[in-house]
């Protein structure tokens, strides 16, 4: 059972589709004057990236966890 709940939940991650067009948002601020906006949404690119990498680590050290608490 607990094979079948993990399966499904990695299945759904992938699944799931992004349409984001931060590369051509990028392209268009680069081309400004002031590039403190550019900055500024270059750093919001890697913020949202970040988080779902850092959440899904966190998912995977937990299974982890709880896997070789079993085992012992």
């Amino acid at each position: 059972m607990k094979r079948k709940i993990i399966f499904f939940l990695f299945s759904l991650l992938f699944i799931i589709e992004t349409n984001a067009q931060c590369a051509m948002c990028r392209a268009v601020l680069e081309s400004e004057e002031g590039q403190a906006t550019a900055e500024g949404i270059n750093d919001g690119i890697v913020y949202l990236m970040a988080i779902p990498y850092i959440l899904v680590a966190g998912i995977g050290y937990f299974i982890y966890r709880k896997y070789n608490t079993l085992k012992k």
